[in-house]
């Protein structure tokens, strides 16, 4: 009988999946990527403007926004991050406007400096961890901070997970109200000293997720060499895909990749093999509850 109930379980979630569009989300530029180690990165406002909407013609419903100065250094611009906001919602109708919090060569306080221009999303991490070469720091009061001034804008946080304590963290913030649900979570993989590119370490932060947050959507992010390889686990586990060059510069061991269009399609050819569809704008903005 257990055998039976969990066969009839396993079919429903198959096809869930196989109904469940897929929202491809393209991170454009990053705060490490340069021209010298892909001419391809956009850094300008026009070039950012222009390899999105070509990432939107090719698939995707998402746009992850971080803005560079003249020295390609990241910035934390007002006037920048609207004048891409901007032309996305010109050239790109509907898609899902996300911007970085992050906090790789940026103070506290420049971190939300742009919250203001009402994003559709903003990125929230909600823990410190190692990095590489550096310790991403997100003090509790930061983040309480940053969070309640995203609920009062009206943003949907996308909370960056890049190690367990951080879902204990976002359902403390549910639970007080800072956040609410139902959330949408990242899971970010493959980055040093931070989550591993491990597919049962994957699915243990999955059971984890639903366990604490119920109704809780999410994307799974492989950095470098990995992103392929999380884009699979995440479209036959049921959630959503990342790619882009911020995460990877490279199309395969043998080449750099042309533009963030040209992993965006292969993202979107991906999910068709897997029997789902790549999702619009209008349907990625149903699915993770936001106006239309």
């Amino acid at each position: 009988m257990e055998d039976k109930r969990r066969s009839v379980k396993d079919r429903e979630r198959q096809d869930t999946i196989m109904t469940n569009p897929c929202i491809i989300s393209v991170a454009i530029t990053g705060s490490v990527p340069r021209k010298s180690h892909n001419p391809a990165v956009p850094i300008s406002v026009a070039e950012q403007i222009e390899q999105t909407q070509a990432a939107f013609e090719a698939g995707a419903a998402l746009v992850h926004i971080h803005v560079r100065d003249e020295q390609e250094n990241s910035s934390s611009d007002p006037a920048r991050f609207a004048a891409v906001q901007t032309g996305v919602q010109k050239h790109c109708p509907g898609m899902i406007v996300q911007f970085s919090t992050g906090g790789r060569g940026r103070t506290f306080e420049a971190r939300g400096a742009s919250l203001h221009l009402r994003p559709d999303m903003a990125s929230l991490t909600t823990g410190s961890c190692n990095f590489p070469t550096i310790v991403y720091e997100n003090p509790p009061d930061f983040i309480r901070d940053i969070a309640i001034r995203m609920r009062d804008l009206g943003i949907k946080p996308e909370l960056e997970i890049f190690d367990l304590a951080m879902l204990w963290n976002a359902a403390d913030l549910v639970a007080e109200g800072i956040l609410v649900a139902p959330v949408h979570a990242q899971f970010v993989m493959a980055v040093k000293h931070a989550l591993p590119a491990d597919r049962r370490t994957l699915e243990f932060e999955l059971e984890t997720l639903h366990r604490l947050l119920p109704g809780a959507t999410w994307t799974a992010a492989g950095i470098g060499r990995h992103q392929l390889e999380l884009n699979h686990w995440a479209l036959e586990l049921g959630g959503h895909i990342r790619t882009g060059l911020e995460d990877n510069i490279r199309w395969d061991q043998t080449r750099l990749a042309t533009s963030n269009a040209e992993l965006v399609a292969r993202a979107a050819d991906l999910v068709g093999r897997y029997n789902r569809t790549v999702a619009t704008a209008a349907e990625a903005r149903a699915l993770l509850g936001l106006k239309q």
